[in-house]
This record gives C-alpha cells, sequence and structure tokens, in this order.
C-alpha cells in the first residue's frame, strides 16, 4: 500500500515539475493571459460553485459563498493583475541593484472545508500568477466542490495556453497521502490553511510552508465608540456564512460604564444573551470537552440549529448567541474559537482590565490572527494596537470582511492569513502572489574604492595590524 501511494505521488510531482519546467518559460504576457482566463472562468461559475460547496459540506450560506467566491477570483485578480511577476521587477542604478523574479515550483495547497472553493480558486490565481504549478489537497468533506472548481479553473487555464498539469488535485480522504505529498522533495512550498495539526503538519514536513493559525479574535468597545454601528457590524460579519471565517469576531469586551447599552444594542438587533444554564447546555454541543475544541458539528450552524442542539428555546430570527463569562480558559469554554454565530461576552471594570481581557483571549488560541476595535479615540485606538499580538487589528471593521481585505480597506485581498512567529508562521502578511516567487538579485559591484575611510581609521586597532592588512588586500586587488 505503501509502495503505491509512494508511486502515485512520485507520478503526481514528476507531472508537476514538468509543468514548472515549462512555466518557467513563460514572459508576462503569457503568464497574465492565463491567469485573467482562470480568474473568468471562476467568476463565471461563483453562484454554482457557492451552492455546490454548501449543499456538500452543510455549512454556511450559499449567499455568502457567492461573495467568497468573488472575493477568490474578481477581487483577487484585481489587486495582482497588473503586478510584475516576471523578469526584471525592479532595478536601481544607484545601487546597482536589478532584481528578478523566479517562480519557485510545485505548490501544495491544502484546502479547509469552511471556504472550499473560494480557497482553491484564490490559490490557483496566485499560483497561476508567479507561474508555480499546483496541486490542491481538498478536505474530504469539499472533494467534490474542489474537485468541480478545479476542473473549470484548469480548461480555462489550458485554453489560454498553460502548461498540462499545471492544476492537479489529489483524490482526498487520505491523510498519510497528503503528507507524504507535503514531504515530497519535489514540492517546493506547502501553502496550509486549515486546523492547527495539519498546519503543524506542514511545517514539520522538511519543506518551506506559508500556514496559518486560528484566530479567537477579540473585540474591545470603547466608551468613545458610536455603539449602534459597532453591534451592527459585529452581527454583519460574525453572521457572515454563519461565523465560517477565522477572522470572525469570538468575543465582545466592554467596559462596565456602557455594558447595558451594548447588551440592550444587541438584543434590539436580534441577539440573544443566554442564562447560566443555557450556556452550559451550549458549551456541551458547541464544545469538544477532552481538547477544549470547538465541535465539527456545530461549524458554520446558524443559531436555529444550535439552539436545536442544546436544547434551549430562543426567539424567533435570533442571529447571535452571546454568553456572558467571567474568566478564560478551559474552565469557560466559550472563551475558545468558534465558527459559528456564538460570541463570548465580557464587562470589565475599567479600560485597562478590559485590554488586558483582549491580550488573554489573543494569547489563548489566536495569537498573531486579528483583533478589533471600535472606538473614536485614536490614542485608545493606536494603545490597543500596539499592545495586541495581532497580524491584523481592524478599527471600527467587520473583522471577517475587514481581516480578508479589500471590503472595507487596503489590505491585499487574502484567504490565507498568516500569524508571524506568534502564531508559528513566517509572515503576518495576507498571502498573494507576491509572497510565491524567489527574488533574484543582480548585484553590481561598486566602483574601486576602499569599503572604509581614512577618517574612520580611530576605530581601527592599529596594534594588531589588521588595517595595514586590509589596505595591502585592497590596493592589490
Amino acid at each position: 500500500m505503501a509502495d503505491n501511494l509512494l508511486e502515485k505521488a512520485n507520478e503526481i510531482l514528476d507531472k508537476a515539475q514538468l509543468a514548472s519546467a515549462e512555466f518557467h518559460q513563460f514572459d508576462q504576457e503569457q503568464t497574465d493571459r492565463i491567469v485573467e482566463a482562470v480568474f473568468k472562468a471562476g467568476f463565471n461559475n461563483r453562484v454554482k460553485l457557492a451552492k455546490m460547496a454548501q449543499e456538500e459540506t452543510g455549512m454556511g450560506k450559499w449567499e455568502h459563498k457567492v461573495i467568497k467566491n468573488v472575493l477568490g477570483t474578481q477581487l483577487v485578480y484585481e489587486s495582482i493583475r497588473n503586478e510584475k511577476t516576471v523578469g526584471v521587477i525592479s532595478s536601481d542604478p544607484k545601487t546597482g541593484i536589478t532584481e528578478i523574479a523566479q517562480p519557485l515550483g510545485p505548490i501544495l495547497a491544502v484546502i479547509p472545508v469552511t471556504n472550499p472553493t473560494s480557497t482553491t480558486m484564490f490559490k490557483i490565481l496566485i499560483c497561476l500568477k508567479s507561474r508555480n504549478p499546483i496541486i490542491i489537497s481538498a478536505h474530504r468533506g469539499a472533494a467534490k466542490s474542489c474537485s468541480e472548481t478545479v476542473r473549470i479553473c484548469y480548461e480555462a487555464a489550458l485554453e489560454a495556453g498553460a502548461p498540462e498539469d499545471c492544476i492537479q488535485m489529489i483524490s482526498s480522504g487520505s491523510r498519510d497521502f497528503t503528507q507524504m505529498i507535503m514531504g515530497h522533495p519535489k514540492v517546493a512550498l506547502i501553502l496550509a490553511t486549515g486546523g492547527t495539526g495539519l498546519v503543524k503538519a506542514a511545517y514539520s514536513s522538511g519543506n518551506p510552508a506559508i500556514g496559518v493559525g486560528p484566530g479567537n479574535v477579540p473585540v474591545f468597545i470603547d466608551e468613545s465608540a458610536d455603539i449602534p454601528f459597532a453591534v451592527s457590524n459585529i452581527i454583519s460579519s460574525k453572521t457572515f456564512d454563519n461565523g465560517t471565517i477565522c477572522a470572525s469576531e469570538q468575543a465582545i469586551v466592554v467596559v462596565k460604564t456602557i455594558e447595558q447599552k451594548v447588551r440592550e444594542e444587541f438584543e434590539r438587533q436580534h441577539c440573544y444573551f443566554l442564562n447560566p444554564d443555557e450556556i452550559r447546555q451550549v458549551e456541551k454541543i458547541a464544545i469538544v470537552a477532552e481538547t477544549n475544541s470547538m465541535s465539527p458539528f456545530i461549524v458554520g450552524q446558524p443559531v436555529s440549529v444550535i439552539a436545536a442542539k442544546a436544547g434551549i428555546n430562543v426567539p424567533d430570527g435570533t442571529k447571535i448567541l452571546l454568553a456572558k463569562l467571567d474568566g478564560i480558559g478551559k474552565d469557560y469554554p466559550l472563551s475558545v474559537e468558534v465558527l459559528a454565530p456564538i460570541l463570548a461576552f465580557y464587562a470589565a471594570d475599567d479600560y485597562h482590565t478590559a485590554v488586558n481581557l483582549c491580550v488573554d483571549l489573543n494569547y489563548l488560541g489566536g495569537i498573531g490572527h486579528s483583533a478589533c476595535i471600535y472606538a473614536n479615540d485614536e490614542k485608545r485606538i493606536m494603545e490597543y494596537a500596539e499592545l495586541l499580538n495581532a497580524g491584523r487589528v481592524l478599527v471600527n471593521t467587520p473583522t471577517s470582511q475587514g481581516a480578508v481585505g479589500y471590503f472595507y480597506n487596503h489590505l491585499p485581498p487574502s484567504l490565507t492569513l498568516g500569524c508571524g512567529t506568534g502564531g508559528k508562521n513566517i509572515t503576518t502578511e495576507n498571502i498573494t502572489a507576491k509572497n510565491l516567487i524567489n527574488i533574484q538579485r543582480v548585484s553590481r559591484r561598486k566602483p574601486n574604492e576602499m569599503w572604509f575611510s581614512h577618517d574612520q581609521s580611530k576605530y581601527y586597532d592599529e596594534s594588531l595590524g589588521a588595517d595595514e592588512i586590509m589596505k595591502d588586500y585592497y590596493k592589490n586587488h
């Protein structure tokens, strides 16, 4: 069995490597023609693929998945279309350094069940833009929709003149096979979007990897905030595709002086505060006690389904369930990341205690990812940003749509959000095509001159004789 898997892995990577060799010879115009064709094909199928993903995974809302597919195609394409990714990308006559973009080689792209078609198209576009063949490894729960996405993109790429096997998809269902591909010597890079275990496997594979961490996103509503505006934004974000974006809000933190106003506003906008007994019932079905992590059975589910599973009654039309908690950690299960319309809620005695709560939530399971503040006090905003270890600090912005970029800000549109060293990632950037090239630097020699001047001689110890040695060396070279 292992021999068969190895033979299959070798076959896939041999094809990818041949595609890589051919792709390396393409110029910018050829590359851009392929990228445009794939964008159009994906965009034109955005509704079909969204419905397939929702039906197959049982998560989220297909209408919102259409928007995600627009992000993964049109918005990504618009952000990279004019980017130089082939040949000379910069030249500085002053320094004598010319930078040349070189492709990496075959890239393995791991696709999560929460955002399957949008992430597949996004990763295909940024890989093709950087002339890298891509191998898709989809979550088994989204294999059909991802397979159809790959077919649509690949046919469009070939029609535009792309190399054969520039896009491949490995059969899902075998974690051993995916890990075998991860460790294959012909893989240039792994783009890993998924659970913590999978991302850790990618970083442990022996090949370079760009992974993401979990996002336990804290939201601080300051006294200077527009409360109705803040609540409306939070609801629009946390209910977007039923909270399946890892940058969705996870905990609301306020000071007690505005607690009642914030609670009343959430209730006015059709959210429901659980009582202590209901909190315990929701904890049982939302959190796996052994691992203190969210249950896959509630991911992307609406409030009506979650309430039914928990055996509680909530008003019809309830958008979000809120649980007021007194602490953070394993004794407070709903303080962890939950990709569903459930929010933890904290009321702190004062501003500094509130910010410390946000820091603690960040470190509980979302370090390096994202955080949010609603405030109209610039000093508070910057102080909060400096204290939080987050790659993205969103200001007065829905975090789901804000963190992925473009909708509310100028962050690059991306469905792979780096979490920096805090999240055990290599970068805090929103990953895009520029992260998938090697930059070759042609460095021209300086004019013949000493690298130090005579007025610097005081920094050298003449007793060592080193200065004379260096002078003699440069005279003769």
